[in-house]
């Protein structure tokens, strides 16, 4: 299983999303740090909008992201870019 796959499953659990995007941006960082190659899913955005972040601040649903996903950035998941938004607030998306 891919580790985008595992990010989508593990954020379906969790927050029922109305709208969800994971997108392996890896390619982008190419040649950053010597050991990004852009090869790989190093760097990845997650694009949520979900009930549960209603009432939420901006810093508590990255807080409750990044949480979730500690186990990936621990592993190797280097950067993770995260745009939360409950269901009647507008995107850039």
């Amino acid at each position: 299983m891919t580790l985008r796959t595992r990010i989508e499953e593990k954020l379906v659990k969790a927050f029922a999303p109305e709208r969800l995007s994971v997108i392996d941006e890896s390619h982008l960082h190419a040649g950053h740090q010597p050991d990004i190659t852009g090869t790989g899913e190093t760097h990845m955005r997650v694009r949520i909008v979900s009930g549960k972040f209603a009432g939420m601040s901006r810093l508590a649903r990255h807080r409750a992201i990044t949480d979730l996903l500690k186990p990936e950035l621990d592993a190797g998941l280097h950067a993770l870019a995260v745009e939360p938004a409950a269901p009647d607030e507008p995107t850039r998306w």
